[in-house]
């Protein structure tokens, strides 16, 4: 995404919280972290308990081995495990609400306090039961994780109610301030509220209409009389380093904590490499990943998936397609020209959503055309069928599409994939976009779909391009069945 994508993780340290000026109570690192602590500390226990009772559904549990250990020891291995969840940095707050480095680094102390009792079980010659060691580990570790995503999850919906919010400030040149509060605004599962800029710029309020709050000078006044908690400065902040390293100094005893975004854009975590080399932080950019995206591996991941979920939509797919021939008689299927890989042209297949003439009376609807850029949307299009609108809310139409990806003409996750009218309106940045296969799905789809403009759109877009990995394609398809069932977007 954009460099505001980029720094999401950052922006989840939370400081020392006081009361905002608009009156939300925000919950202070301490209240934080003993809550994490407790919840980690009643997931292993409860696990542990688990362990014991179900011993038995385990095969290979030793007959003779006896669980009275346990009683012993289950104090020590619930303390353990969450000092080195701790250890692990598990519990930094900087994680908790974007990215999968608190689910990686909870795995990682699982796994580091399994084998931590398997040697000490085997040095000191315990008899830890086997199937208590297994299902306690197996089921700890997933509960954890699943305790963690429902606190993630719950937060965000508290966030979204405009609840617990914490106020921040963002200082730079009002266009990169615009740029920031604008992602903000839209993300408010993140939990930040923008109460104002701080610039150099003489005006009174950003382009976007954000007010200021006073020049870079005034950075601590401002902090003091907003108590505000956090400071984003973004381009434009500082035209020297020792003016950072003054700001930082200022900051650092009023307690205040600092994020600095980056002039790196639409470039992913997993591309960027820090390397301090005589005091000058040094940031190694890996190649894009667009000839990456187009080679086998994909592809073998496009066949094997298109495959089994044309199995498991076969059913649904006979119903919809009855459906349509019992409405009006016409065909099921809707095939039209579409642009794929490098350009060329395939035949894309949906089911068929609108009346027979949907495409003679599009000229007459252009004047109420929703859309941005070169595409065409319209919330409540009179050429849709009654068994369109249906398949269209939860995105049915588009299953046949999955022999698309089959046959190599998409892929399960990319770009929409475009017009030949849409593609012959774009620009030589945008025409990146057909350097990998269109997908069923994409970053667009599960980030708004059509709620998002032509811009975002193609920023998305881009970036996926940029920075595609199998990892990232898996959480596309998780989130899009969110999406999906969500009807969030979809017209």
């Amino acid at each position: 995404m954009t460099t505001i994508s980029s720094y999401l993780d950052a922006l989840t340290r939370q400081p020392t919280a006081a009361r905002s000026a608009q009156g939300h109570w925000l919950v202070s690192r301490r209240s934080q972290l003993v809550f994490l602590y407790l919840s980690d500390m009643l997931v292993v226990g409860a696990a542990m308990v688990f362990a014991v009772f179900a011993r038995g559904l385990v095969p290979f549990d030793g007959q003779g081995e006896s669980a009275q250990l346990m009683y012993a020891v289950a104090p020590l291995v619930i303390a353990g495990w969450v000092v080195l969840l701790h250890l692990f940095g598990a519990t930094e707050l900087r994680h908790l609400r974007a990215g999968a480095v608190e689910y990686k680094r909870v795995v990682m102390a699982s796994f580091a306090m399994a084998g931590s009792v398997g040697i000490l079980s085997y040095l000191l010659k315990w008899e830890f039961p086997r199937g208590i060691f297994v299902l306690l580990f197996a089921s700890g570790t997933v509960g954890l994780v699943l305790a963690r995503f429902a606190r993630r999850r719950t937060m965000g919906a508290i966030h979204r109610q405009g609840a617990l919010m914490t106020p921040i400030v963002v200082a730079g040149d009002s266009g990169h301030i615009d740029a920031i509060a604008k992602v903000l605004r839209r993300e408010t599962w993140l939990g930040y509220k923008v109460v104002g800029a701080i610039t150099r710029d003489r005006v009174d309020q950003t382009p976007g209409g954000l007010p200021v709050l006073g020049g870079l000078e005034d950075t601590v006044a401002v902090i003091d009389e907003h108590q505000v908690a956090t400071v984003l400065f973004a381009e434009g902040s500082f035209s020297a380093p020792s003016d950072f390293r003054r700001m930082a100094w200022q900051l650092e005893e009023h307690e205040v904590h600092m994020i600095v975004v980056p002039a790196l854009t639409d470039i992913s975590a997993q591309r960027l490499d820090v390397r301090p080399v005589a005091g000058l932080p040094l940031v190694d950019v890996a190649r894009p990943r667009a000839i990456a995206a187009a080679r086998w591996i994909k592809r073998t991941y496009d066949v094997v998936g298109s495959s089994v979920l044309l199995l498991l939509a076969a059913p649904v797919m006979g119903l919809v397609a009855l459906a349509i021939k019992l409405e009006d008689g016409g065909p099921v299927l809707f095939r039209q020209t579409r642009v794929g890989l490098r350009g060329e042209d395939f035949q894309c297949l949906k089911f068929r959503s609108m009346v027979l003439d949907a495409e003679a009376r599009l000229a007459e609807l252009a004047a109420a055309n929703e859309g941005s850029g070169p595409l065409f949307k319209m919330t409540h299009d009179p050429r849709i069928t009654k068994v369109g609108r249906f398949i269209r809310r939860f995105s049915l139409d588009e299953l046949p599409q999955i022999w698309n990806a089959l046959r190599g003409d998409m892929s399960l996750v990319g770009p929409r994939p475009a017009l030949p009218t849409e593609v012959a309106q774009y620009d030589s940045d945008t025409r990146r976009r057909l350097d990998v296969r269109p997908g069923l799905t994409g970053l667009w789809q599960v980030s708004g779909r059509s709620n998002l403009s032509w811009d975002d759109t193609v920023r998305l877009d881009l970036y996926y391009v940029d920075n595609w990995s199998l990892i990232q394609d898996l959480m596309i398809l998780f989130r899009t069945a969110k999406a999906v069932v969500g009807s969030s977007g979809a017209y």
